[in-house]
């Protein structure tokens, strides 16, 4: 970014192999990073490191001489069915991470300067039209609470560390993530919005995520930063210009009332809730998107190359 300084950096990342930080760890190298992963199995090089989070066990080792902590784990919310024991899991998966990296940070003497700690807009709860920047109020319900809880755990991390909590938006990508399922039958043609599709989704494309953590590794920000593209767009339009630029219809609307049947609390948060966040750390940091408007995004999902 202009009038930003770049250097090479250690980067720890936890959660790597997931979606965004498959993602992420492919940017960083690409700008010449070094990058480090926790991993939960036997590490198999030199550039991972084995910890078992749930248990609070870390190797320091994993944490010396890195400039930052990217830290991405969490279990899939949209994987299962919201029973008590996997909501239990969408926190525990969260807060247990979270909490062995910060306490390893606070036995180092020279903590990582940078801790990135992932939030999601699932922050705001279901705030219907209202634009939210980052000093907008925590919203009610099962993700509110979680991704609060989420963020409070991450500033546990030692003074003097920078702590960044992006609450990250709908992940448009070309397979998996927000699209996995969906995207397949917008493909067919027998695709369509979520309910009354008035709702807003806080929309941003795989590459622009990845580019906004690398630029918030040395962005002059702290605290939430909401990470979203710039262009608002409820689920109506979001879908059309999907299935328009797949050269498909997209008719096939699914009603409220059966996604809640299928889904239960899971519909009402994830899917039906209303989030209009405004980006207005990464816009007024300087941050430039890839694809800063739907017409755009979508073309590059539909892209496929």
């Amino acid at each position: 970014m202009p009038g930003m300084v770049r250097w090479i950096m250690r980067i720890l990342v936890a959660g790597a192999s997931g979606l965004i930080g498959t993602a992420l760890s492919s940017t960083l190298r690409g700008s010449g990073h070094d990058v480090v992963s926790l991993v939960r199995r036997p590490a198999a090089s030199p550039a991972e490191f084995t910890w078992d989070p749930a248990e609070g066990r870390i190797d320091d080792a994993a944490l010396k001489g890195a400039d930052a902590v990217i830290n991405l784990s969490g279990a899939g919310i949209g994987d299962r069915p919201w029973t008590r024991h996997r909501i239990n899991e969408l926190s525990t998966s969260r807060l247990g991470p979270t909490r062995t990296l910060t306490t390893a940070m606070g036995r180092m003497a020279s903590p990582p300067p940078v801790f990135l700690s992932q939030s999601a807009s699932g922050y705001y709860g279901d705030a219907g039209p209202a634009v939210l920047s980052e000093d907008a109020p925590a919203g009610s319900g099962i993700l509110a609470q979680i991704c609060a809880d989420w963020e409070d755990a991450a500033h546990e991390a030692p003074a003097g560390v920078r702590v960044v909590t992006p609450r990250t938006g709908v992940v448009l990508s070309r397979t998996g993530g927000a699209l996995g399922k969906l995207l397949p039958l917008l493909r067919l043609g027998v695709g369509g919005p979520f309910g009354n599709g008035r709702q807003y989704w806080p929309w941003i494309t795989l590459p622009d995520v990845a580019g906004a953590f690398d630029f918030l590794l040395t962005a002059p920000l702290s605290g939430p930063v909401n990470v979203c593209a710039p262009e608002a767009a409820d689920v109506n339009t979001l879908i059309a210009r999907l299935a328009g630029a797949l050269h498909r219809p997209a008719l096939a609307r699914v009603p409220a009332p059966v996604l809640r049947l299928v889904m239960g609390q899971l519909a009402n948060e994830l899917l039906l809730a209303s989030q209009r966040m405004e980006p207005a750390a990464l816009a007024g940091a300087g941050f430039r998107w890839q694809h800063p408007s739907v017409a755009e995004a979508a073309a590059w999902v539909a892209a496929r190359g």
